[in-house]
């Protein structure tokens, strides 16, 4: 093992110093005339190796304590590169924005399309605007609750934007310890979380639903009503079904995949939302007539394509298309579909509590709540409505997707009254 320098930490020669050493690095006719004097009043260098065995070195004012300041630095320095503790501070002065950079490049092959979506529309909307200049190391917990709580609007959206800064952050903490501690952990999400009414949240009514496919094109009844409206499936599962994936003797259709928008291009994914997604869903003899008509009508292929880049969709294969026998998307659904509930009467628009903008209800999506509360009223245990649906946690479907019958509210007003329900069942006295 090499033996340690006797000259370190060492004074460091100054042009405004007067000393003999000083004077005679930095002549006074070229660097300006000084008062002579004894003591050098230069900074004092400490010098040390990284653990990549680099030699770095740091300078020490007399102001800031000189030779003292330097053994001490030096003491602390070589403990934490012998403990591998050492932090390099240049590596926590990079951008916020390059940082960036280098985390999306391998954070951009993670979790499904719309959550890389939604994390890049964060850092594109909130983040880069305000931080993308700020160093690493400049960042403090103050300002970015300040941000946070007067700049970025919505309980969910500062909940999504802390998320992905503290995601930042703790890789910049992995990679080296670029920062020694993570000033987002701590940030509080100050905007208060809004509540839908209830009947903002519920599906429509039998009868709603039945206004809304009799206003619908003929075609999308055969969508709407005898499919979407029968298996609970979402959106991008029934869209994605192709004729490998379904057992005609057991009439069953099993989620393999699924079709997705990603910036405005339809995708295949091959995974679904979460992994309780794979599954066989059960079809009704009206679900299934359904196919049939799509079957006999587009008649597709049976191959079974393998997913390479997602853009090639094999539109040949799908099941269920759009009535020019394109692949469908919410795009092609919701155009039909708002129209046939505006002229049934029953649309109308809502605020969104977190956003601020106008949505419209009913939505497509409100088929698999109506499924769900269909499936309770039955009977039917949770365990096998949560396998059913494909959620990954039973809560959702009982506090979510789960509502009250279509005739709750009259069998209580009737009780209350003391009279019999409509359905012959309701409240009773407890004696």
């Amino acid at each position: 093992m090499a033996r340690r320098a006797l000259n370190n930490p060492r004074q460091i020669a100054s042009k405004s110093c007067g000393c003999s050493r000083c004077l005679a690095d930095y002549p006074p006719g070229q660097y300006g005339e000084r008062r002579p004097r004894r003591d050098c009043i230069g900074s004092w260098q400490a010098r040390f190796r990284d653990p990549t065995g680099r030699q770095k070195s740091k300078n020490f004012t007399i102001k800031e304590g000189g030779k003292a300041a330097a053994e001490a630095f030096l003491d602390r320095t070589r403990t934490d590169v012998r403990e591998r503790k050492y932090r390099d501070p240049e590596r926590g002065k990079i951008r916020l924005g390059k940082w960036w950079a280098e985390w999306w490049e391998v954070h951009q092959m993670k979790g499904a399309i719309k959550t890389r979506n939604r994390k890049r529309s964060l850092w594109t909307a909130h983040l880069e605007p305000k931080w993308a200049e700020y160093r690493l190391i400049d960042l403090e917990y103050m300002a970015l609750q300040k941000w946070l709580t007067h700049e970025v609007k919505g309980h969910e959206t500062q909940k999504k934007v802390k998320e992905l800064l503290v995601a930042l952050l703790d890789a910049a903490i992995k990679d080296g310890e670029r920062i020694s501690v993570n000033p987002a952990v701590h940030l509080e999400v100050t905007a208060p979380k809004n509540v839908k009414h209830p009947d903002d949240l519920k599906p429509p009514t039998t009868a709603q639903y039945a206004l809304i496919h009799a206003a619908l094109p003929e075609y999308y009844q055969r969508i709407f009503r005898d499919f979407a409206h029968e298996c609970g499936m979402r959106p991008g599962e029934y869209a994605g079904l192709r004729l490998h994936c379904l057992d005609e003797a057991e009439r069953v259709a099993y989620i393999k995949e699924i079709l997705v928008l990603d910036g405005g291009r339809l995708r295949r994914q091959a995974v679904p939302k979460t992994e309780a997604g794979f599954r066989a869903v059960p079809l009704t003899p009206t679900a299934w007539d359904a196919l049939q008509f799509m079957i006999d009508k587009w008649k597709p292929k049976a191959t079974r394509s393998r997913i390479g880049d997602g853009l090639d969709l094999h539109v040949e294969e799908l099941l269920l298309r759009g009535p020019r026998g394109g692949a469908l998307n919410m795009n092609n659904l919701q155009r039909p579909w708002k129209r046939a509930t505006v002229q049934a009467g029953v649309a109308r628009q809502i605020v969104n509590p977190d956003t601020g903008r106008l949505e419209w209800w009913p939505r497509i999506y409100e088929y698999r709540h109506r499924t769900t509360s269909r499936l309770h009223e039955a009977g039917v245990p949770e365990r096998d409505t949560q396998a059913f649906l494909g959620q990954k946690r039973g809560g959702k479907v009982t506090w979510i997707y789960t509502h009250e019958s279509e005739g709750a509210r009259e069998n209580v007003r009737a009780a209350l009254a003391g009279e019999p329900s409509a359905e012959g069942s309701g409240l009773r006295a407890v004696k």
